[in-house]
């Protein structure tokens, strides 16, 4: 057993705020070490300290050991930091857009990596699960989908042939048919000797892979080698009464002028009033892509979109009536949020913009709504980048449901919480359904949508392949892709089926 990490004692305060008190842990080469809690616990400042980094006005002190260099001591980030960081230890973060320059196609950068490192950039690529074809690394960053981007910045980080990998929640927008594969290719590379440090609410994931676990909570170890039991989700009820809230009839859509690059195929859709509608697919099939132009974003599309059975034009074209009746929360949402104002603000602007309410109205609503998510009024008060990747995208939940919306689309909004955030959220949600809102629930997990979902709705390559309820989608799948969700959606079971082989297609952004 050789040891390449060893924390001891580690602390990060920020003036009399005590953000991590006493952690350790150890990262054995060729095995996972998981760190698991909930959002706001300490996992990432934890992990951050292998490179002896920290955010603005954080102190880190302790004992932080890596590859038999001191990185932190008493006195806080030592010399040795900037030899180790990617080199030594590579980290990849939760929010891939953060880690990709939207300038530069990936090729090029991964080439400069692989000359600062000696690394080998096609090998980074398909060790990531993306085709190491000349056409995928010609391409830049938005041409991408989001569960894409994510194993284009773990191609970067693997490039770097680093002894060390951190991985904070790296199956974060992955459908659960690649999450599956993610296992596979991250036994292999801890069986090729390299040292994982996994950060993770995906406790099926952590139980898939770990060694040890070091479960967090406000800052501090509480348990190791432990995890809680997966939550027991109950099947959604039936349909609401009364005619179609939002419809979609024909609904294609393109990436390029005069219909090229088609990535939504004549894709038709009701959802009715206090009603869910679940939409699943792999990463790359089009599910964003049909939450966008119903949000009124992508303006590449034919086809008819109804709102009360009124043509709901593209954004610009909204009125604000329409703009506050249909919402969208998106799923990377750090780029939505300025940095220079605090999170509660930006939130309360939402209700003093569409529903015209007082600064101090909207201000005390937010602050309600964000607590009632588990985010304290302490912590809404800070700009975006003091929030976890969890707390940001509750956040945006709630930025949206305080426009009083009728349809409310989620597009996996929940990718970043750990399993009590998903649990406030889906809370939220149910009461909102009962209020008569009505949900499109865009997601890669089939047992989730399933589970708050009314109906279900398959995509794969931009088309409508299966749907129906949940119960018949889950228990009598017609179409492939639904048979390898279904079998995919519990990869923490011991009996899971083999890891199904990696689809070699270069996609295109969906």
């Amino acid at each position: 057993m050789t040891l390449v990490v060893r924390v001891t004692g580690l602390s990060a305060t920020a003036g009399d705020a005590v953000l991590v008190d006493g952690v350790s842990f150890e990262v054995v080469a060729g095995e996972v070490t998981a760190l698991v809690g909930v959002s706001g616990s300490g996992k990432t400042t934890s992990a951050l300290a292998l490179l002896g980094e920290h955010g603005d006005g954080v102190r880190l002190a302790g004992r932080v050991e890596v590859a038999g260099q001191l990185v932190v001591d008493g006195n806080g980030v030592t010399a040795a930091a900037s030899t180790v960081r990617g080199r030594v230890v590579a980290y990849m973060p939760q929010h891939p857009g953060s880690a990709l320059n939207p300038a530069r196609r990936i090729g090029t950068t991964l080439q400069e990596l692989a000359k600062l490192h000696d690394g080998d950039p096609r090998e980074a690529v398909r060790a990531a699960q993306l085709p190491g074809d000349r056409a995928t690394l010609k391409r830049f960053p938005h041409q991408f989908s989001g569960g894409q981007r994510q194993r284009v910045a773990l191609a970067q980080t693997l490039t770097c042939r680093p002894k060390v990998l951190v991985l904070d929640e790296p199956s974060t927008g992955l459908d659960s048919i690649t999450r599956l594969q993610l296992v596979h290719e991250l036994r292999e590379l801890a069986a090729t000797g390299l040292g994982i440090l996994l950060l993770s609410h995906d406790l099926d994931l952590v139980r898939a892979l770990a060694s040890r676990v070091v479960v967090l909570d406000a800052g501090q170890v509480i348990a190791t080698d432990v995890l809680p039991p997966a939550p027991d989700l109950e099947t959604a009820g039936t349909s609401a009464a009364g005619q179609p809230l939002l419809t979609a009839m024909n609904l294609s859509a393109s990436l390029r002028p005069r219909g090229r690059d088609v990535v939504l195929h004549e894709a038709d859709l009701a959802v009715r009033a206090g009603a869910c509608l679940g939409v699943v697919g792999r990463s790359g099939s089009g599910k964003t892509t049909l939450a966008r132009c119903l949000a009124g974003l992508h303006e590449r599309y034919t086809g008819t979109i109804l709102l009360d059975d009124e043509p709901l034009p593209v954004l610009r074209k909204r009125t604000r009536d329409q703009h506050r009746r249909v919402q969208y929360v998106w799923q990377e949402v750090r780029g939505s949020f300025d940095e220079r104002r605090p999170v509660d603000q930006q939130v309360a602007r939402t209700a003093q913009r569409l529903r015209g309410l007082t600064p101090d109205q909207a201000h005390a609503e937010a602050v309600a709504i964000l607590a009632r998510l588990g985010v304290a009024a302490i912590t809404a008060a800070r700009p975006p980048s003091r929030l976890s990747g969890g707390e940001l995208q509750r956040a945006a939940l709630a930025r949206a449901v305080l426009a009083n919306p009728d349809v409310l689309i989620c597009d996996e909004i929940t990718t970043a919480l750990d399993d009590h955030g998903t649990a406030l959220v889906l809370d939220l949600l149910t009461e909102l359904k009962d209020r008569g809102t009505a949900l499109i629930w865009i997601g890669h997990d089939l047992r989730l949508v399933a589970a708050v979902a009314d109906r279900v709705l398959v995509l794969d390559a931009g088309r409508v392949v299966e749907q129906g309820p949940p119960a018949t989608i889950t228990t009598e799948p017609h179409h492939e892709l639904t048979r390898r969700l279904v079998t995919a959606a519990r990869i923490g079971d011991p009996h899971s089926p083999p890891v199904l082989t990696t689809d070699s297609r270069s996609e295109p952004r969906r």
